[in-house]
């Protein structure tokens, strides 16, 4: 008799998916995805009923929701914007999250046959990182690779793996000006390979396609004060990118990216992107010079004061920049608060080893 195999992380794993649509895009994924508990996130007017295909097992939040469970301190979460589904990941009661965008298709591996992107970031997640000394072989994890010639004994035994970047085919992910210098581009490069981002070493995180160790970095994993009454949109996921970035480079957590592929079906419009990106595209030159230059004191030991320490930095020296920044640092430590009122058993957990 054949043995059916239990998904991995069946009972351990959420996914988080923002949107302001039905969500028909499921049934694509169906195979990969009904296993698993999803908490819908929805965006816009909470009066709209949104459309979930049969046989899915989910919850699903709108704003009113949201302002019900976490009252005044709901002003954190991003209204009219993606950035919205980071109140999935405070609500969860799993380990692991994975998240992924509504426009989101299953995409197919240069064999033809379609990529199980939840499988992959599980693989990611539950096999170390290698942060301190670049593997040339990619992830010496993986089957047919190994550490090669040179690399110290002393750390092949890598670090736990906190964050799984995935990436996309077709349309790819660009900022404003790039997609409007090419708009026909689309990424059909199909590289088979899993990095680890070396530490002191920043990237933009997309959030699209992203899984992560909640337990680990859950509680950095805020994606700022984006879309309706700020200033700047489309910088959520990169803003929570340099913080985990910076506090799991602090704590001894590994960051990956590359595998896997998701097939990223529709491209936003240019000028709107452009909009919203506009100002980000200034603050940047700055605001990375600020992450790379950050030092947390070594008596932060868990997520929450690392992020406490950080919200403290950027309140300092990044107001300068905009007033939006002084707002931004005060959303950071109520989302802390909001995080820890309602998971308050991991609040004074160490989350890894100050380096």
């Amino acid at each position: 008799m054949a043995t059916v195999s239990t998904p991995l992380l069946k009972d351990e794993l959420d996914i988080v998916i923002p949107t302001i649509r039905n969500l028909d895009f499921l049934e694509m994924w169906r195979p990969f995805f009904q296993p698993y508990h999803l908490i819908i996130v929805q965006d816009g007017d909470p009066s709209k009923t949104i459309k979930v295909p049969a046989g899915f097992d989910y919850e699903l939040y709108n704003r009113n929701d949201i302002n019900k469970i976490l009252g005044p301190k709901a002003n954190c979460i991003s209204f009219k914007d993606s950035a919205c589904r980071c109140f999935g990941y405070m609500v969860s009661k799993k380990k692991y999250i994975f998240t992924i965008d509504d426009d989101c298709f299953v995409a197919k591996d240069p064999s033809g046959k379609d990529i199980n992107a939840l499988e992959q970031h599980i693989k990611n997640l539950l096999s170390p990182s290698t942060p301190f000394f670049f593997n040339t072989l990619y992830d010496p994890y993986r089957d047919g690779a190994d550490f090669v010639r040179g690399y110290p004994f002393s750390l092949r035994e890598g670090v736990p793996t906190a964050v799984s970047h995935g990436l996309w085919l077709n349309i790819p992910d660009y900022d404003a000006p790039t997609q409007l210098v090419k708009p026909l581009e689309r990424n059909t490069r199909y590289v088979d390979a899993v990095l680890t981002i070396p530490k002191g070493t920043l990237f933009p995180m997309c959030g699209m396609n992203l899984a992560f160790d909640r337990e680990l970095i859950g509680p950095a994993m805020y994606f700022g004060l984006m879309g309706e009454g700020q200033p700047i949109g489309r910088y959520d996921d990169m803003w929570a990118g340099w913080c985990i970035k910076v506090i799991c480079d602090h704590l001894g957590l590994g960051v990956k990216t590359g595998l896997p592929y998701i097939y990223h079906s529709k491209a936003s419009n240019p000028f709107t992107n452009l909009r919203k990106e506009y100002k980000g595209i200034f603050w940047q030159e700055e605001i990375i010079p600020f992450f790379q230059s950050a030092v947390l004191p070594k008596e932060c030991t868990t997520v929450q004061q690392c992020y406490r320490e950080l919200a403290k930095q950027v309140k300092d020296k990044l107001s300068k920049l905009d007033p939006y920044f002084d707002k931004l640092a005060d959303a950071m430590i109520t989302w802390i608060e909001a995080w820890d009122e309602l998971n308050p058993s991991q609040a004074k957990l160490p989350n890894g080893k100050a380096k």
